[in-house]
């Protein structure tokens, strides 16, 4: 179930270079979405939506975040939206994660951090919030996930902030070192495979939320299919309805 409308935005900030954050008050959105869910948003002068993560949901104040890279001229013009404009969206859409008992580890890369938020405050001092950024400067959400009480581990690639190196490596040693219920992941598909095989390898239940392209976002269109594996034969599946987020074990990782 997801609604459409106008909804006015009434915050808005620079997370980083190109990265836009966006709260929109929208109370009948926020009373339906879950962590993992997704908004199709229309920008100004565009005919096809764009899908944004939703980032954060406060339904006592009837409020969704959103967390977005500019990536072309659609993202773009989302991003010359201010305070006071409205926005056209539909919301929320998806299946989102499931929450278990038991302490998690979610593992965001780059501009897949912000779905990461929503599922890790559900869970607080029981999760360990890893996320990987090229750089310092590239860096979001790290003070958002330490409010919420997670341990945060940061990660970057050039060891300007936090660890060097990746963050399957500091996954490694947590699950080498801690006892994790359910490991939750988005980011790079490479990244994705690997996080999927550390799963595997110390038999830890995993949910990836998979990034796609897609049109219509309500699993019209079909245009977002993806490879997945139930009871031993590959079915396409859709992003936009289906997912995005799936069960580690059903999807095929390409290459």
């Amino acid at each position: 179930m997801y609604k459409q409308g106008l909804y006015p935005i009434i915050k808005k900030s620079a997370s980083a270079k190109g990265i836009f954050d966006i709260t929109v008050l929208c109370p009948e959105v926020a009373e339906l979405a879950q962590a993992g869910q997704f908004a199709q948003l229309l920008a100004p002068g565009f005919f096809l939506r764009r899908p944004i993560s939703i980032c954060q949901i406060d339904k006592s104040a009837g409020t969704i975040r959103m967390v977005f890279e500019v990536r072309g001229k659609g993202t773009d013009a989302l991003a010359a939206l201010n305070v006071g404009d409205n926005i056209d969206l539909i919301a929320p859409l998806g299946h989102g994660f499931t929450k278990r008992e038991g302490r998690a580890v979610c593992v965001g890369g780059g501009i897949g951090t912000p779905p990461m938020l929503g599922i890790a405050s559900l869970y607080g001092k029981d999760a360990a919030v890893i996320t990987g950024f090229r750089s310092a400067a590239a860096v979001i959400l790290d003070e958002d996930f330490k409010a919420a009480g997670c341990e945060t581990i940061l990660c970057t690639d050039d060891g300007s902030a936090g660890i060097h190196g990746f963050v399957t490596t500091a996954l490694e040693q947590v699950l080498k070192s801690k006892k994790t219920d359910i490991i939750y992941a988005c980011g790079p598909m490479p990244m994705l495979r690997a996080v999927a095989a550390l799963a595997e390898k110390y038999s830890v239940p995993c949910e990836v939320s998979l990034e796609q392209r897609m049109a219509c976002g309500v699993g019209a269109c079909l245009g977002c299919a993806c490879r997945t594996m139930q009871d031993g034969k590959e079915v396409y599946k859709h992003v936009c309805k289906d997912g995005p987020v799936f069960d580690s074990r059903e999807v095929i990782f390409d290459g």
